[in-house]
């Protein structure tokens, strides 16, 4: 199945339409659906923007315009060589907002996706008016509980430590991506990685990293991590973070989140001066946005409606 994969794959018919859209020197796939204030979301590891398929919907037949991309080098969006570092990612969310005709919108990003919405906010606070984190620790809470708690977090992040080894994509796309149904099922609780859903939602991400070159671009990002930390460009990110964001906050976690540990992520608050909230989810794992879309939807609308 490997080579027979492609692009069409993640196309889904749905309630939303499907858009190509130029941003930040880049072509991106974006699922639409709604009319209203933007809502922009954003995947994380190992997903693409079908992680947010029933979230979308229930989110613009509340009012609001949601829009859902691939990141660079995932599902149908560009793959490029290069560009997988924090500002280049940072600018290509503020892109597409001004490339959709809006002047600002409310990202929400699970994982990976919410470390590219801390960045955003961060560096382009004009151009997001509000932040929802899902399953994701602040970058710098990250980059310190790597070193600081070697049992915890840092063990928690072995597979990554292993993302940087040269050609490791093929080891993550071998025998269907299985390596990819492997992380899910860590990373989730265990009682939604009994389900059928969760046997369903795997699958269409194994199959969606075997899209030629996704497995490559999705690693480039966690090696620009690890290359950074000793690079001036990755002490200028640091510092630039350092800075507090003043974009209202809403932090979602669960609380068995093997990825990011919850005690990594609690301490985000510090880096916001604006409104800020954190909330652990009880029996959730790391894909919370699939796990209890119940919970998250209601939290989504709930911080959008809330007053700046």
């Amino acid at each position: 199945m490997g080579g027979r994969v492609d692009e069409s794959c993640v196309l889904t018919e749905g309630p939303w339409r499907h858009r190509f859209v130029g941003a930040n020197g880049s072509r991106f796939h974006v699922a639409e659906v709604g009319t209203g204030p933007l809502v922009l979301f954003l995947h994380g590891f190992p997903e693409f923007w079908w992680a947010w398929n029933d979230i979308m919907v229930r989110v613009a037949d509340a009012g609001f315009r949601a829009a859902a991309i691939d990141l660079r080098g995932y599902g149908a969006s560009d793959k490029p060589p290069r560009g997988y570092d924090g500002y280049t990612m940072a600018a290509d969310v503020t892109g597409l907002i001004r490339a959709l005709g809006e002047r600002s919108a409310t990202v929400v990003g699970a994982g990976a996706g919410g470390m590219i919405g801390w960045a955003a906010a961060s560096f382009h606070p004009k151009l997001v008016n509000r932040l929802v984190v899902l399953g994701a620790a602040h970058p710098l809470r990250l980059r310190a509980a790597l070193f600081a708690d070697p049992r915890g977090q840092f063990a928690a992040s072995a597979t990554v430590v292993r993302f940087q080894v040269p050609r490791f994509e093929h080891v993550l796309t071998r025998d269907d991506a299985a390596l990819v149904g492997e992380l899910m099922t860590r990373w989730s609780s265990p009682r939604w990685a009994a389900t059928p859903e969760f046997a369903a939602y795997a699958a269409r991400c194994r199959e969606a990293m075997q899209i030629p070159q996704a497995s490559f671009c999705a690693l480039e990002a966690y090696r620009w991590v690890a290359r950074s930390a000793l690079r001036l460009q990755g002490y200028r990110f640091v510092k630039l973070m350092q800075r507090p964001s003043n974009v209202p906050t809403l932090q979602l976690h669960g609380e068995l989140d093997k990825a990011v540990l919850p005690r990594t992520a609690q301490g985000s608050g510090r880096y916001v001066t604006a409104p800020y909230e954190w909330r652990l989810l009880p029996e959730v794992g790391h894909f919370l946005h699939q796990e209890t879309p119940d919970v998250v939807t209601g939290e989504i609308l709930r911080w959008l409606k809330t007053p700046a």
